[in-house]
């Protein structure tokens, strides 16, 4: 899976935004969790890859982290940002 090319990103230091080129009409703005996923999203991965990764830069239980990813992906489907 991949974050669509229509889903451009901004991350300013204090917030991190992404805005659709095409589609889905709107802006969302992300929480430090939410961007980390979205930003891993710019290359192919795998739900399980980013929940390795997380785990490995954040102390915080997996499951914890994995609930995150799949909360996160869930929404980015719903907004049509995630090639399959």
């Amino acid at each position: 899976m991949k974050l669509k090319d229509t889903f451009v990103t901004y991350d300013s230091g204090v917030e991190h935004i992404m805005v659709a080129t095409e589609g889905f009409l709107g802006m969302v703005r992300s929480n430090k969790t939410a961007a980390f996923i979205i930003e891993a999203l710019k290359e192919p991965t795998t739900p399980e890859k980013i929940a390795k990764t997380m785990a490995e830069k954040y102390d915080a239980p997996r499951e914890v982290i994995e609930r995150d990813v799949e909360r996160v992906l869930e929404r980015l489907r719903a907004i049509g940002a995630i090639e399959e």
